[in-house]
């Protein structure tokens, strides 16, 4: 159907000024289905205006493009996005972006992709950041929105290329409070190593639990390996003679299958967990049961970290996460390191995250220590 386009006059403007004096418009409905107007003054040369803008506002409405764009729903757009893109991601990452779609869907519930614009965008993160969180007494952070935005970003960038959107809207990021990372001490460390006597899990393998989580926290700790690369890795990835393990590109972020170098350390550990199973690290539960087991460990030995999150604490704000190990690598040799070799071992794409890490772990000592310090506070400190 072609898209209707009219010119008139306001009939209160008739009325009050008289028909010479009222102003001509052109009127139309936009993809989102809504009504809009333009002016163009009064008399016939406002009339002229006016009709000539009809003619071309009927020829761009009515064109091909415009057609097209009529028929393109939210619906047809999400189903081929996750069957072409979303099915070849990690399925942590799959899960992320597909939770990221739902709640926009839910929230702005587009019907046609012409509707989703800078302020559809804007309305879902003010909605967003006001529902509840996942602790008692939260909100949805500013990081967590600011993470589904992102996906979204992701999605509308693929659908202005398959031409599922005239333009791209505007996607603008929520501000967040920047907060100190955690990362896990040598003092702390040491605790929790000792303390992984008292793991119950795993207790199907040949060897103690407590070998399974040192294995596990000295390899995260000395090769800044992510969790997910090492439950990934197989024995037959692992070279303890020559002190090698391949992380697969299945398993880690990069989406690369990278050879790594082992400390001595590490080997000794992991020479430790003879067993039958295919996985280095055999974990046959599920994630949660992991983070809780972490937990359990550290709460025996002893840790209790402060959280300053507003919101009623559970024992898991208290304890370090396993990214706080990948930290702690990073903390630990930043000034060890030069930061190419920092960055090969990290296995980060781009060097700006390396140099992230990097700051955190000087927390600018050496600018501090260099600062001017008036005669009158050098006097009173000697």
């Amino acid at each position: 159907m072609p898209a209707s386009v009219w010119v008139y006059q306001d009939w209160r403007q008739v009325q009050e000024k008289g028909e010479a004096k009222a102003s001509w418009f052109v009127g139309w409905y936009n993809l989102e289905g809504k009504r809009r107007s333009k002016s163009f003054g009064a008399g016939s040369f406002g009339k002229m205006k006016a009709n000539k803008y009809r003619a071309k506002m009927e020829e761009e409405l009515n064109g091909g493009l415009y057609q097209e764009l009529l028929k393109k729903t939210w619906q047809d757009f999400r189903r081929e996005y996750e069957e072409k893109i979303l099915e070849a991601l990690a399925p942590r990452t799959r899960d992320e972006a597909i939770s990221a779609l739902v709640h926009f869907e839910r929230i702005i519930k587009p019907v046609r992709m012409g509707a989703i614009t800078a302020r559809s965008i804007d309305q879902y993160a003010a909605k967003r950041r006001k529902e509840p969180g996942k602790k008692k007494g939260d909100m949805v952070s500013p990081a967590t929105v600011n993470k589904e935005l992102r996906h979204i970003k992701a999605a509308l960038r693929l659908a202005f290329e398959w031409s599922y959107l005239a333009q791209l809207p505007r996607v603008r990021m929520q501000k967040a409070p920047t907060k100190l990372a955690t990362y896990v001490t040598g003092e702390h460390f040491a605790a929790i190593y000792q303390a992984c006597d008292k793991a119950t899990f795993p207790e199907d393998q040949r060897y103690e639990p407590a070998d399974w989580w040192r294995g596990l926290i000295v390899m995260g700790y000395m090769t800044d390996w992510r969790i997910s690369d090492m439950l990934g890795l197989r024995r037959e990835d692992l070279d303890l003679d020559s002190a090698f393990a391949i992380t697969r590109a299945r398993d880690n972020k990069a989406k690369r299958d990278e050879r790594v170098k082992l400390h001595p350390v590490v080997v000794d550990h992991l020479r430790r967990l003879v067993g039958f199973d295919v996985r280095v690290f055999p974990w046959n539960k599920n994630r949660r049961t992991l983070d809780t087991e972490f937990a359990w460990v550290q709460q025996n030995a002893g840790i209790h970290l402060a959280c300053q999150g507003q919101h009623e604490h559970t024992p898991s704000c208290h304890v370090y996460g396993f990214h706080d190990l990948r930290r702690a690598f990073a903390t630990m040799n930043a000034d060890k390191l030069t930061p190419d070799t920092l960055q090969a071992l990290m296995r980060h794409k781009s060097y700006q995250t390396t140099q992230v890490y990097i700051n955190m772990a000087r927390q600018m000592d050496g600018a501090v220590a260099g600062l001017h310090v008036p005669d009158v506070l050098s006097a009173k400190k000697g």
